[in-house]
Order: structure tokens, then sequence, then C-alpha cells
């Protein structure tokens, strides 16, 4: 149970209704983190414009990636919620259940190529409270794997998107 009200889809502002109609009719229910970011509609918004655009848009990486991050992210945070909810959306993306438990057991169990566990690797590492200790050698590392500078920020923008989310979620107590 959250740690504030949340408002209830009657409750929400027009525009949000908007949004959370199709999630209601196709699901039945609102998650706690939708209605949570409703309290706001400024804050929803620009919430919803980067689950949009990093998320759910084809993009520079594949949603293999894009949700191992989600899922490597929310774990490293405990945040349970984010965990739950990534595990379902990576089981709709196609990722097998071998796939998900192995990326929760940690990059090291994972069977995929070393390109990637770098580049997830360095997304963890990226989500730490030292990442201003980063440098450009460590960014310049993982260029030499063969990633892009567009799929390098892309990844770290992820990265910071899950800090921000798995804090909302924390820090009111979502899916307690």
């Amino acid at each position: 149970m959250a740690y504030i009200n949340l408002p209830e889809f009657e409750e929400m502002s027009p525009s949000i209704q908007e949004k959370a109609r199709p999630i209601l009719e196709k699901t039945g229910t609102l998650g706690e983190i939708f209605k949570l970011l409703a309290i706001d509609e400024n804050i929803y918004n620009a919430t919803d414009v980067m689950v949009q655009n990093y998320l759910l848009k084809q993009t520079h990486l594949p949603y293999y990636i894009k949700e191992a991050i989600a899922l490597l992210i929310s774990k490293e945070n405990s945040c349970k919620m984010c965990v739950d909810v990534h595990k379902n959306i990576a089981k709709m993306l196609g990722l097998t259940q071998e796939q998900i438990e192995e990326i929760l057991q940690g990059v090291e169990a994972m069977h995929t190529d070393e390109k990637t566990k770098k580049l997830l690797e360095f997304c963890i590492r990226a989500s730490k409270k030292d990442n201003y200790k980063m440098t450009k050698e460590d960014v310049d590392a993982i260029k030499a794997c063969g990633w892009s500078d567009e799929e390098i920020v892309e990844a770290v923008a992820i990265t910071g998107y899950f800090n921000y989310i798995n804090t909302l979620s924390n820090v009111f107590g979502l899916g307690k």
C-alpha cells in the first residue's frame, strides 16, 4: 500500500483519463506507478514522453537490452515493484522465462555476447552514486566493444530513467 493517497481514475485530470482509459479497457486496472504519476499532470506527461521514446519506440537498442537494463537497474535499486512489472513486459516483448531469470541473476549469468555484457555492466556502474568517477576511458572502453555514441547515450538515458522511476516507487512504498 502506497504511503500517500493515489488517485482513482475518476479523480484524474481529463487528459490523464484519456491515457488511462485504454489501459483500463485492456487490463482492468491501473498500476500504482500510473496513479502516482497522475497526481501531477506535468510529472505524468514528462514521464510518459520518456517511456514512449526510451522504452516503447524502436530505437538504437533492441528491446532485449532495454528490458535487461530495466530489470538489472530495478533489482540494483531494490525496486521489487519495477522488477515485477518488467518481468511481465519482458515476456510480452518475447523474452523467455529463462532469459528473464538469467538477467535477474546478474550480468555474468546471462547467456549473451561479451559486447552486451560490457554495456550492461557499464549501465550498472552508471546507476551508482559514484558515477561521477566514470572517465573518458570508461566510455572509450565501451566504444571499443563496438557500441556507438547513440547506443551508449540511449543506454545511460534508460539507466537514468530507471533510477528516477525506482526512486519514486521506493520512496512512496509502491508495490508493498
